[in-house]
């Protein structure tokens, strides 16, 4: 592994409708923690758009205390989250945590981990999914992971991060582009089209072992790689027979599948969450437009009908939105689209919006964009309300893509 450059920092804009106040007691014994547990969570839940840090200065608490539940209704609190960190003898950290309802007067528990210093920020992360779960009812995403893709000067390097974009990890650093980064359901493996061989093919990449395995290196072009939900094969696009056209492939590599029969352009390939259907970009009508057909081949359905140039599609876990690129007079911008009313919304203010990927829990979607003249990974709530940015250091960023939830 090569040390990790990418140091990120969270900054969220934007107002939601209801957000829950919640109270984080500094971590009792965080100051001489290599890491701010309390800050880490808060920033955390502040990002998903669903709360709201409450002022918890001035308070000296662990998950021990009794705490006066009085005091935080005067400070407008819902909830109160307290804990502590202490180093052990061996060098590891006991990090615990307990979660209270402040309006209910409730204690709603806690947990305890024992980690290494390097586990202090995913410790963190369980913590805020814990708090998420317990009070929205849903999965928290915060210990799951992205991969992104940074260009600095003439080197390439795919990175693979927590879900706030700090502790990044090279995987692969390469003088020529690395694209497409996809990871399997299962999150244990990466696909992505390397350019190494001076022209696209698709890897798939064990991110565990760092070994990779070279998936589909026909005549032609080999690119837009994507994985079936349940991990025994790829859809990927291959220029082999002519132009570029859809196929599936083995995971373990084979002879590829072919899909679509068109006389068009068809890639950028994504499955929906049940394996049932591929979506797709064509420009069959005459320009980019995304479709639909079985998972398994047969006649494509039009998806997008607003606009004349849409593109990267990505549909949530859940099955109900599908977010993509449209290119706006002149500008692309990310939009999101609820699949059963066919009802779209432009959720950014930016013009080089860039690859979404949806959150495993279908709540946030990340995408690349430019801000200030320099780019960016950026996470956005489905209704564009609240936004966090994560700011690299490591030079052009681009192509995130959302690992799924992780086996704990």
């Amino acid at each position: 592994m090569l040390p990790a450059l990418a140091q990120f920092r969270v900054e969220v804009s934007g107002v939601g409708l209801t957000q829950l106040p919640i109270a984080l007691v500094p971590f009792k014994g965080q100051d001489s923690s290599p890491q701010k547990i309390s800050d880490i969570v808060q920033a955390d839940l502040e990002r998903s758009g669903q709360f709201r840090g409450v002022d918890a200065s001035g308070q000296a608490l662990d998950e021990a205390s009794r705490p006066d539940l009085s005091l935080w209704r005067q400070r407008t609190a819902d909830s109160l989250v307290v804990g502590s960190v202490t180093r052990l003898a061996d060098g590891r950290f006991d990090v615990k945590f307990r979660l209270w309802d402040v309006v209910k007067g409730q204690d709603l528990g806690g947990q305890s981990y024992t980690v290494p210093q390097g586990d202090l920020r995913l410790a963190s992360h369980r913590i805020a999914d814990f708090v998420y779960e317990k009070l929205t009812g849903e999965k928290g995403i915060f210990s799951t992971r992205i991969a992104y893709v940074t260009k600095g000067g003439s080197r390439y390097s795919l990175w693979v991060a927590d879900a706030d974009g700090e502790n990044a990890q090279a995987a692969l650093a390469s003088p020529e582009p690395i694209i497409s980064p996809c990871w399997s359901s299962n999150g244990q493996q990466l696909a992505y089209v390397s350019f190494e061989s001076r022209k696209p093919v698709v890897y798939v990449h064990n991110v565990a072992s760092g070994q990779r395995r070279l998936l589909a290196n026909f005549k032609g072009s080999n690119s837009a790689p994507a994985w079936a939900p349940d991990g025994g094969s790829l859809a990927v696009t291959l220029s082999r027979d002519g132009g570029s056209q859809l196929y599936t492939i083995p995971a373990g590599g084979g002879e590829p599948r072919r899909l679509t029969q068109s006389a068009s352009i068809d890639t950028e390939p994504v499955y929906s969450a049940d394996g049932g259907t591929i979506y797709f970009v064509s420009d069959r009508g005459g320009a980019p437009q995304i479709y639909k057909m079985s998972a398994s081949g047969g006649n494509p359905t039009r998806v997008t009908f607003s606009g004349t140039y849409n593109i990267s599609p990505s549909v949530s876990g859940d099955g109900r939105w599908l977010a993509y690129i449209s290119r706006i007079g002149g500008a692309f911008k990310l939009q999101v689209m609820e699949l059963a009313s066919g009802n779209v919304a432009s959720i950014t203010d930016t013009t080089a919006d860039e690859s979404p990927s949806f959150a495993p829990n279908s709540k946030l979607i990340v995408y690349a964009t430019r801000l200030q003249g320099r780019e960016a990974l950026m996470t956005t709530t489905l209704d564009g309300k609240i936004k966090a940015r994560l700011a690299g250091q490591a030079g052009d960023i681009r192509e995130p893509d959302w690992g799924p939830f992780q086996k704990q």
